[in-house]
């Protein structure tokens, strides 16, 4: 079944919002100073191209740095990744078909707007309670 939702999600807006993470990847590459962001876009648009059957779990290690990193990333290009999400996952919603992969559009948004400081874990490995460094 995973499969099976990950390949519509793919046609339907997968491959859209890759492409936008993908480019705020690009443009914080650019900028040296933002490489971490960079690299966690990507990270997000790996996760946003097959994101059944995989959950975001949260470190409790991270710090003060994830926290000033994670506010400029919302300021830069969290809040317009958030809202693609929010505008897919409506227009997902609209069919019955489309209502499992507009919740997964929604569940998306919280990590689109703090990426730092999260990991993307199979669900199969993801045992709740269990501290994301044991991943």
């Amino acid at each position: 079944m995973r499969t099976l939702l990950n390949v519509i999600w793919l046609l339907l807006c997968g491959l859209w919002m890759a492409i936008g993470y993908a480019v705020a990847g690009v443009v914080c590459c650019i900028l040296i100073i933002t490489i971490p962001f960079g690299i966690a876009s990507f990270r997000m648009a790996n996760y946003a191209l097959w994101p059944f059957g995989r959950t975001v779990v949260r470190k409790p290690t991270a710090g003060a740095f994830s926290l000033i990193g994670n506010i400029i990333w919302l300021v830069v290009a969290g809040i317009w990744l958030a809202i693609g999400h929010i505008t897919t996952g409506i227009a997902l919603c609209i069919t019955i078909i489309g209502i499992p992969l507009g919740i997964a559009s929604f569940k998306m948004v919280p990590v689109s707007l703090l990426p730092l400081g999260a990991d993307i874990v199979s669900s199969d490995e993801y045992i709740p309670g269990r501290p994301a460094a044991q991943y």
